[in-house]
């Protein structure tokens, strides 16, 4: 399983982004995949958890962000809206086997490579 991350971008406070995470190899519904974020100095941090259509979020999370699944295309979207400088960071995907609310840093088995998300004005 390999994946890729895409969507990341500069973006003014307040706005929106959607990033996706492309599977190859494998497919998505026998992973749970996990968003995290890895701000400068600071290790990755869950902000959610997709498995069999369902999402688990940090509770600061909840309100801002939702995932959904193309299976057709293998990927899992974050759609990221009223953004802050708080969210400058490299968002990373990773698939973990098996399914429920299982999405840890330190338990993913498969990581994409990042990608950047800048929010300034």
């Amino acid at each position: 399983l390999q994946l890729e991350e895409s969507g990341g971008g500069l973006v003014q406070p307040g706005g929106s982004l959607r990033l996706a995470c492309t599977a190859s190899g494998v497919s998505l519904e026998y992973y749970a995949i996990g968003w995290f974020r890895q701000a400068p100095g600071r290790g990755r941090e869950l902000v959610s958890c997709f498995s069999d259509g369902t999402t688990y979020y940090p509770d600061s999370e909840n309100s801002r962000f939702s995932t959904s699944i193309y299976k057709a295309w293998n990927t899992v979207y974050l759609q990221m809206n009223s953004l802050n400088p708080e969210d400058t960071g490299v968002y990373y995907c990773g698939a973990r086997a098996g399914s429920g609310n299982i999405c840890r840093s330190s338990a993913m088995d498969h990581w994409g490579k990042g990608t950047l998300v800048t929010v300034s004005s």
